[in-house]
């Protein structure tokens, strides 16, 4: 890993850097599938991710120790001249940490390891001590140089698919420690500065450890509480929890979530057909050819066709897949209109029994819609029924016929400007009836117009929506840079960097 191109220097820092642990929890979920379950969604963090997060993992560093921290040093020498010395340090004060060579990288099968080398660490704190029968008290200045500091966070995930973190190591070691007594009899302390240098370096090292893991202990406890599980609006939740245990390799970490989508407030009960289940996806050591770069992404982010036909199935459960269509939401060019009089071509009786009357198309799925991702495209099928209806004068609506309406599309997903759009083309409709009240429908002339109709004004309306996208997704001002897509079988791939904009 690269180290730090300068020297740099903290003086009070105000707050807790927050990117720090959000590129920690990308980390935090890699893990491999548990036996039986595929996730829905699996990505893959990059050494360039954790290079990316290296600078807010060492501000994280700095806000842990910037405080007064409980030191309760205690210590006596006896000497032969003076008598017997004792001195008592109860906390001390960081004021400066400078920090000249750092690296983060991933500690195989643990998580990910901080070394920072050649630091600087400057420090005050009070004192009280006591030569014979003489007590005093004042304070003193320490600075450490050439300490390094090693730390390592253990990850991993628990039965109900939060992560968890746990220090898996640390080490701390400074070499050079120079102190400064002030106020009461300063000068003689100074004198005896030789005997207490070991024992207060020793002290420290073990107190800096003390806190990295003290802070370890506020984020594990914190992320006991995090939700895994986001409701999306009043249909629909998504579960984002955890599948399996932690996979981290020397050069990356796994992500797997399990990216299936849920009813609000009720257990759903898979059908007898039921969505297909989340296909395998083994991410690629190297980028596809679609996606090849001058340099290795941050992350890797695989979107199974589970994720979407679970949102299908979902959507379809809940009854929200129904739209009702009246006359005044077609555009008036549309060669299929919604009165008795334009109908009433493909059933003369409509015209006969309720002339010049409006008419209005209830739609909704008869079956979930069923989507699969191959090289080529996104490809989608949907089942619908069409019932339509006359509207009287008195606002009553009278049923006339009920049709089934599938239909097959194929679309492509692309990302420009950080936002995802995409176009949409039918490659296949048909028309059937199932039941009518006024006789006999020519399905297959409604079928043809209904073709030209969609072709003329349907599609280009949905990619009009389409090509205006919508932006991709921050988390508290991390963001996506420079991504890519690309279709592979049975998931989407992005490739991305990322960016902090706080």
């Amino acid at each position: 890993m690269s180290s730090a191109p300068a020297s740099r220097s903290w003086h009070h820092p105000q707050g807790t850097p927050r990117p720090a642990w959000l590129c920690l929890l990308l980390l935090l979920t890699a893990c491999t599938p548990a036996a039986g379950t595929n996730p829905g969604i699996k990505a893959r963090l990059t050494r360039r991710a954790l290079e990316f997060g290296r600078r807010f993992g060492l501000e994280q560093l700095r806000s842990l120790l910037q405080k007064e921290h409980e030191l309760n040093l205690k210590g006596s020498y006896h000497s032969p001249l003076l008598g017997t010395f004792t001195y008592a340090v109860p906390r001390i004060r960081i004021h400066e940490l400078q920090i000249n060579d750092s690296a983060v990288d991933f500690a195989e099968d643990v998580g990910v390891r901080l070394t920072v080398q050649c630091a600087r660490i400057q420090l005050s704190a009070d004192w009280e001590a006591q030569l014979g029968a003489i007590q005093d008290r004042g304070s003193v200045e320490l600075c450490m140089r050439d300490l390094d500091v090693m730390a390592v966070l253990g990850v991993s995930v628990d039965s109900n698919g939060r992560p968890m973190v746990w220090s898996a190591g640390c080490d701390t070691r400074g070499t050079h420690l120079h102190v400064k007594f002030h106020r009461g009899h300063s000068w003689l302390y100074n004198l005896l500065t030789p005997l207490v240098q070991r024992s207060l370096r020793q002290e420290l090292n073990k107190q800096l450890c003390l806190e990295i893991r003290r802070g370890i202990l506020r984020l594990e406890a914190a992320l006991k509480h995090m939700k895994v599980s986001t409701q999306l609006d009043p249909f629909a939740a998504i579960d984002h929890s955890l599948l399996g245990q932690p996979a981290i390799t020397a050069e990356h970490g796994d992500v797997a979530l399990k990216g299936e989508f849920f009813r609000v407030g009720k257990y759903q009960q898979r059908p007898s057909s039921p969505v297909p289940v989340a296909r395998p996806v083994a991410l690629p050591e190297a980028l596809p050819m679609a996606l090849a770069a001058a340099h290795e992404p941050m992350l890797l982010l695989a979107v199974t066709e589970f994720v979407a036909n679970s949102a299908a199935f979902t959507y379809f459960t809940a009854g929200a897949l129904r739209r009702n269509i009246s006359s005044s939401m077609l555009p008036r060019r549309f060669p299929l209109q919604l009165t008795t009089k334009s109908m009433g071509v493909f059933s003369p009786q409509l015209q006969e029994r309720y002339p010049d009357q409006p008419m209005e198309l209830h739609l909704s799925a008869r079956r979930q819609p069923l989507l699969s991702c191959h090289p080529d495209a996104l490809h989608g099928a949907l089942f619908g029924s069409a019932e339509a209806f006359v509207v009287l004068p008195n606002a009553t609506r009278v049923p006339a016929f009920l049709l089934n309406i599938d239909a097959n599309v194929t679309g492509k997903p692309t990302i420009t400007g950080n936002r995802l759009r995409g176009t949409v083309s039918l490659t296949g409709l048909s028309v059937a009836q199932v039941t009518s009240h006024i006789g006999p429908v020519e399905v297959k002339r409604l079928e043809t117009l209904l073709k030209f109709g969609l072709w003329l004004f349907g599609v280009p309306w949905a990619n009009k929506r389409l090509q205006a996208g919508v932006p991709l997704p921050a988390l508290h001002g991390l963001s996506p840079l420079n991504t890519r897509l690309s279709l592979q079988e049975g998931f989407v791939l992005i490739a991305t960097d990322l960016q902090y904009e706080p």
